[in-house]
């Protein structure tokens, strides 16, 4: 309970804060949150969290990287033609395909990552993980959309 206090006490005092901040401060910001609640969630023991951090930590930075790659092709791409609708059907198959090839690699890394932090952690732990980074997530996506109605 006390954890719990500590973490919502966390959330509110973030929230406030992330609305003046720019973009790479709020960024710092929400993943200052998203290891305060994985460690809640997890229940992480001293040994387990200095073993897992690095691991996760460097899994993340590649997960990101990979999807930011996409990202940026899709937005230059819709940029430079205006629309999606005026992009070329040859243009549209090279970023599907590099889509494909980047889910393909975000698989491969997820493999990687279970193979390395099932030396860290239990499977139970390892879904645990799973199903608060999807929670992290959601909860994340309806503070922002609150937000914006305000």
């Amino acid at each position: 309970m006390k954890k719990f206090l500590t973490l919502m006490c966390l959330s509110i005092f973030f929230s406030w804060s992330l609305s003046a901040q720019k973009p790479s401060e709020s960024r710092e910001k929400i993943k200052a949150l998203k290891i305060a609640y994985l460690t809640e969630q997890l229940n992480l023991t001293p040994q387990e969290a200095e073993k897992f951090w690095p691991i996760y930590n460097a899994h993340d930075e590649e997960h990101n990287s990979l999807r930011y790659k996409t990202r940026l092709a899709y937005k230059k791409a819709i940029e430079q033609n205006k629309s999606v609708d005026n992009i070329s059907e040859k243009e549209a198959q090279k970023i599907i395909l590099l889509k494909l090839e980047t889910d393909k690699k975000i698989y491969e890394s997820q493999s990687k990552f279970i193979a390395k932090i099932k030396k860290v952690l239990s499977y139970k732990k390892i879904m645990k993980l799973q199903v608060a980074e999807m929670e992290f997530g959601r909860k994340l996506m309806r503070k922002y959309k609150r937000k914006r109605k305000e």
